[in-house]
């Protein structure tokens, strides 16, 4: 026999808070799910007796007793890339302001996996899926999420769309975009403001919901210029550094390059090409102008700094949260936000007419 000294302390019950506290145990659990009204005398003198007893909440019972498990899942295509991880940061932070835990799972960018994964969450009575950034436009994907989107509402759960548009209208779907488009608008009308003509697009995938939104506004800034692009000038496969430098180099290798600007589908993209260009011996922006997307960090390491569209990381994170758990209040009635994007302006872009 062991000696009750050695006994391991017993856990403290919901019933044991109820009693230090001088409330009933019905009353402790109204606290805790925060699903009816307690009086704030009440509430102080629970959460008083839960921090002295050290209670902790038994997660599955409660589980069992709520609609859901008051958790906020994150799909994202991969856990190395930045765009997608800065803007889990602020899904995180405004779910834990909102007193939810986080829970984070890759999709590796295949569409059969993301599926099984919303219906893995679904079981598990997640509050709020929220998928990050675009995806591969299929026939079959429109009719899948869609199917997702009105089981997830069946089961009080909510589907959220960041930084990806609304595969149909009129579904229970809340979407937190940025202006992707008007982003590649304003770079590529820089350029043409500065007199380039022959201004290549550089990375991206093909039938992708984010390279087509910028392929668009690429488009719809040269039709405003009066100019209609060259389509042997869209250099569009992948989307990493690696892509950027080798696209140049081979065409370096090749001649004079055929183009005077590059907008690029990201930063990382835009810094491969500026070191093809710069090994080559060509100068950044006296040969070549280049603007990138996202505004990541790198921008203002690179030489010379990088032009580049900001986006709202944070806020895109935030603003999800905040509209699919608070859907029923009168002032997120709109489940649908589009969330501005800009222009900024740096050193790796000058005039065409202003070179040496």
């Amino acid at each position: 026999m062991h000696d009750s000294q050695d006994a391991a302390p017993r856990a403290a019950t919901i019933r044991d808070v109820a009693a230090r506290a001088g409330v009933s145990p019905a009353t402790v659990s109204r606290v805790l799910t925060g699903n009816r009204p307690v009086s704030p005398t009440a509430q102080a003198r629970v959460q008083r007796a839960i921090r002295d007893l050290d209670y902790v909440v038994n997660a599955q019972a409660r589980a069992l007793s709520a609609p859901h498990s008051r958790t906020v899942a994150i799909l994202l295509p991969s856990l190395s890339w930045q765009f997608h991880n800065r803007v889990a940061g602020g899904i995180e932070e405004q779910a834990i302001n909102e007193n939810r835990l986080c829970i984070v799972c890759s999709t590796r960018s295949d569409p059969d996996r993301e599926m099984a994964l919303l219906e893995t969450l679904r079981q598990h009575s997640t509050e709020a899926v929220v998928l990050i950034g675009g995806t591969f436009v299929t026939p079959h994907y429109a009719e899948r999420i869609s199917r997702f989107a009105r089981v997830l509402d069946a089961s009080g759960s909510r589907l959220v769309l960041c930084g990806r548009p609304a595969p149909a209208p009129d579904l229970p779907i809340t979407v937190v975009d940025y202006d992707n488009e008007g982003g590649a608008h304003a770079a590529v009308s820089h350029l043409l403001s500065l007199g380039h003509r022959r201004i290549a697009l550089l990375g991206g995938l093909h039938d992708h919901t984010t390279t087509n939104l910028r392929i668009a506004g690429y488009r719809r800034a040269h039709e405003d210029y009066g100019i209609t692009p060259d389509p042997g000038l869209l250099y569009v496969g992948r989307a990493d550094r690696p892509f950027g430098y080798e696209t140049v180099r081979t065409h370096l290798a090749s001649g004079p390059l055929p183009y005077t600007a590059v907008f690029c589908f990201d930063d990382y993209l835009a810094a491969g090409a500026m070191a093809a260009a710069r090994e080559a011996g060509l100068s950044i922006p006296d040969d070549l102008s280049l603007i990138g997307y996202n505004d990541e960090p790198i921008c203002a390491d690179l030489y010379p700094p990088l032009n580049s569209v900001h986006v709202p990381f944070d806020e895109l994170g935030r603003t999800a949260v905040r509209m699919a758990l608070h859907r029923d209040d009168p002032l997120h009635s709109a489940q649908s936000v589009m969330l501005g994007t800009h222009l900024v302006m740096r050193q790796s872009a000058r005039s065409i007419n202003a070179r040496p």
